[in-house]
């Protein structure tokens, strides 16, 4: 998958606030738990609802290991109690499958299409073994809305939040 292939799976009709929140798993998942995490992200947001509203929400794995979810409030905020259902269904995904979803110490850079994983504390070994480099795209699971994740998702590392860290050569 790429960015252009991204760009045709969000939904078109959410609004560019939408809510966004980003999930990534510490492994790949197999095809057929691709398809069956589909199928719960689905489920659980045709009956989302927040106050009692419905919530116009969105789900899917991407890259085979990112869940992204969005929900498109229309102006409204979504509460609470919402959130964490959502979050208690990621929990139950993580038990299912196996998979750690919220792990914020492993970043995540797109080599050759692919999703690689790296510790934060070896980025600086990488950059410097020319395994990655200052246009590496970095995956920012720090958006919070469908035009970050559109705009910001997926970003050269010169471009992140992690450049100013870094000692990158141009």
């Amino acid at each position: 998958m790429n960015l252009e292939a991204l760009e045709k799976l969000i939904p078109a009709d959410f609004s560019d606030d939408s809510k966004a929140w980003i999930y990534q798993s510490s492994r790949r998942f197999t095809g057929q738990q691709q398809v069956e995490i589909d199928e719960q992200l689905l489920q659980f947001c045709q009956q989302w609802d927040s106050h009692g509203k419905a919530v116009k929400g969105w789900g899917k794995l991407l890259f085979g290991q990112f869940i992204v979810v969005l929900a498109d409030m229309q102006g409204d905020t979504i509460c609470g109690g919402s959130t964490d259902g959502m979050v208690r269904l990621i929990k139950s995904i993580e038990r299912q499958y196996e998979a750690n979803l919220f792990d914020r110490m492993t970043l995540t850079f797109l080599l050759k299409d692919e999703p690689q994983m790296l510790p934060m504390n070896q980025v600086d070994y990488a950059l410097e073994k020319g395994y990655i480099n200052a246009d590496t795209p970095l995956f920012n699971n720090s958006v919070t809305t469908k035009a970050e994740l559109m705009s910001r998702w997926l970003q050269p590392l010169k471009e992140s939040w992690l450049a100013s860290r870094l000692s990158l050569v141009a």
